[in-house]
C-alpha cells in the first residue's frame, strides 16, 4: 500500500506534461525542482490524490468483508468526493470526468453495479488505479479475486475491457504477494483469464492483452496505463527507479506510478522504498490502522 501510495504522490506534481516536458529522471522528486510548471500548484508535496484516497477505500471495505462490496464502496466513494474522507488534509482534488459522472449518477438512485458507464469510450484508468487491495486481502482462490476486483470496478467503470485489466492486475498482484518474480507472476495471470474468460468477452481480453505491443505513454486509457506499469516494471530493478520510470512516461503520472508503485512494493518491500519518501509522504495516520487489520487478516 506505501508503494502505491508513494508513487501516487510523486507523481502528483508532474500530471499533465509530455514526457519531452518533465525533468530528467534523476531529478523527479516529491516536490519538483523549482523552474518545473506543477500541477496541481496548491496541493503540498507527498499528497496522495483520487487514486490513493479511493484505493484506501477499498482496502477498508474489503477489510469488512465481501457482502454488499459494490454497495459499500460506492459509498465510501461518495463520503471521499463530498468529504474528503482518506485523503492526508481532506481536499478532494484531481477527481476524473468518468467518476464524476458515475458519482452523480449514484446520488440520482442508480445501483452501484450499474451506475459506471460502461460505452467503449468509458475505459480510463480509474478502476485500475485502486483495484491492488483486492489482492492484498486474503482470498481462498482467484474467481475471489477476480469477482473482487470487477465488483470494484462497476461503481464507475463499467465495460468488460476495465473489467478485464482490474482483473489481470489483481491477478498479478497476487502472484508477486506469493513470491513470484514478476514475469511469471505477469504470465500466470494471463493464463487464468484465457483459461477463464466467457466467449463474451474474449475479443476485450484480446484488446487488452494486445496493449503490451504498444509503447508506453503513461495516458489515462486503461490499457496503456496498465502495460505503461508493467513496462516501468520491467525496465528498472528497484522501487526508486520503478516509479520514477513510470513518470517518466508522462502524461497521467500520478496514475501510471501508483500502479507500478504498487506492484514495486510487492516486489521490494517496503524498506526499498527510499526512506525520505515514506517521511514526506502526508496522510500515515489514516493508512497505518488499516494495514494493522491487514496483517491480522493474514494471521
Amino acid at each position: 500500500m506505501y508503494g502505491l501510495l508513494i508513487g501516487d504522490a510523486l507523481g502528483v506534481p508532474y500530471e499533465f506534461s509530455a514526457a519531452i516536458d518533465l525533468p530528467e529522471t534523476c531529478l523527479i522528486e516529491m516536490a519538483p525542482p523549482p523552474w518545473f510548471h506543477r500541477a496541481h500548484a496548491g496541493v503540498p508535496a507527498g499528497t496522495w490524490s483520487d487514486d490513493g484516497a479511493q484505493a484506501l477505500h477499498l482496502l477498508k471495505v474489503l477489510l469488512d468483508g465481501e457482502t454488499g462490496l459494490e454497495e459499500r464502496f460506492a459509498a465510501g466513494l461518495q463520503a471521499w468526493y463530498s468529504a474528503g474522507e482518506l485523503t492526508p488534509d481532506g481536499q478532494v482534488f484531481d477527481i476524473g470526468i468518468q467518476t464524476q459522472e458515475a458519482l452523480a449518477r449514484l446520488a440520482r438512485g442508480v445501483p452501484p453495479s450499474h451506475s459506471g458507464p460502461y460505452e467503449e469510450r468509458n475505459n480510463g484508468n480509474g478502476s485500475l488505479m485502486r483495484v491492488h487491495p483486492a489482492a492484498l486481502v486474503p482470498a481462498a482462490d482467484d474467481r475471489i479475486l477476480v469477482d473482487r476486483a470487477r465488483r470494484q470496478s462497476l461503481p464507475t467503470h463499467g465495460h468488460t475491457r476495465s473489467l478485464l485489466a482490474c482483473s489481470l492486475a489483481t491477478i498479478t498482484s497476487a502472484r508477486l504477494l506469493a513470491g513470484l518474480p514478476f514475469v511469471e507472476a505477469l504470465d500466470q495471470a494471463q493464463e487464468y483469464l484465457e483459461t477463464t474468460t466467457v466467449d463474451a468477452e474474449r475479443n476485450e481480453l484480446r484488446i487488452v492483452l494486445d496493449g503490451r505491443l504498444d509503447a508506453p505513454n503513461g495516458s489515462g486509457y486503461v490499457v496503456d496505463c496498465l502495460w505503461s506499469s508493467v513496462a516501468a516494471v520491467l525496465r528498472t530493478r528497484n522501487f526508486e527507479d520503478c516509479v520514477r520510470c513510470a513518470i517518466s512516461f508522462g502524461n497521467d503520472t500520478d496514475t501510471t506510478a501508483c500502479v507500478a508503485g504498487g506492484w514495486a512494493g510487492l516486489i521490494y518491500g517496503e524498506q526499498a522504498i527510499p526512506l525520505r519518501w515514506r517521511e514526506q509522504l502526508h496522510g500515515k495516520h489514516l493508512v497505518e490502522p488499516m494495514l494493522e487489520r491487514l496483517v491480522a487478516a493474514w494471521d
